[in-house]
């Protein structure tokens, strides 16, 4: 399959037929180069905020619930690109208030994929970052999903969620791990990209990051991004010895391509070099303690 990933900038929107017209274009641009999986990122959604004026966009817990009244719209879009061009979307997150979970009385960080047959998988932000959880108030949503579809057995880790080893241990069934992001320096791009490059190697998968790119004055939580779209493999047999499949220039708004067999994630699994896979699976379920050696 083609796989592409976005490097995205947001703008101010005058109107929705602007965003219609944007994310028409994206799409049309992705589906025209061949790609079956288009991956938008983190907070991408945000953008949708200007729509209510830049005073709204600029007002953090305004902002919020202005990007999740639009939601539904964008969803409705998005379901109509997928089948229209018959291609799997995973769309920006964005703050969700809707359909939340049992006790959860503000916004979560929401991710949706969409397939071309208009069915609609949810996958919700599991950690928050100190921004997230101490400035803005976004809480952690549902559980983790795993998301069995045409192109493969398909797995989302937001962003900060990707550098947590257990939670893509949690998801080893996955053939293709996706990992929307926005990170406003060159760390927490790295650091995103390290967890990511980490779930590919030890679950013996793909993994596709996106980014936010470039400036939102208008936004405190998303004025200056930085990243790079990028697929990445474990660096085994079928897999570039990188274990990077492609990559974007820094912060170069448009999408990066990649081309995958899932049949590799297969072969790999079963006869790569190592089996990180098979052997991780094995040491779960020990239980020898740790000797704790003290060195004067």
């Amino acid at each position: 399959m083609r796989i592409a990933t976005a490097s995205y900038p947001l703008d101010v929107l005058p109107d929705w037929a602007a965003y219609e017209d944007k994310l028409t274009a994206w799409v049309t641009e992705a589906a025209t180069a061949g790609a079956d999986l288009l991956v938008f990122p983190e907070y991408g959604a945000m953008e949708l905020a200007t729509l209510a004026g830049l005073d709204v966009a600029g007002d953090l817990e305004a902002s919020l619930f202005a990007v999740a009244e639009r939601l539904p719209d964008a969803d409705a879009l998005h379901a109509h690109l997928a089948a229209q061009f018959e291609v799997h979307i995973l769309a920006a997150s964005g703050p969700a208030t809707n359909d939340l979970p049992d006790g959860v009385v503000r916004p979560v960080n929401r991710a949706r994929l969409f397939a071309p047959s208009g069915e609609v998988g949810v996958q919700d932000k599991q950690i928050m970052t100190r921004f997230e959880a101490e400035t803005w108030d976004v809480v952690p949503g549902g559980p983790l999903r795993l998301f069995d579809t045409a192109l493969g057995r398909i797995g989302i880790l937001i962003c900060y969620d990707s550098e947590f080893p257990l939670l893509g241990h949690a998801l080893n069934e996955a053939d293709i791990i996706l990992v929307p992001s926005v990170t406003e320096a060159l760390a927490g791009y790295s650091r995103v990209r390290i967890g990511a490059q980490a779930r590919a190697l030890e679950n013996q998968c793909v993994t596709v990051m996106s980014s936010v790119v470039g400036t939102a004055p208008w936004s405190e939580a998303v004025d200056i991004s930085v990243g790079a779209g990028g697929i990445f493999g474990p660096p085994d047999r079928g897999f570039p010895d990188t274990g990077v499949v492609a990559l974007g220039e820094m912060n170069e708004p448009g999408w990066v391509y990649g081309d995958v067999d899932l049949a590799d994630v297969a072969a790999v699994r079963a006869d790569g070099g190592v089996l990180n896979r098979r052997d991780w699976n094995a040491q779960t379920g020990r239980a020898d303690p740790v000797t704790v050696v003290k060195l004067a």
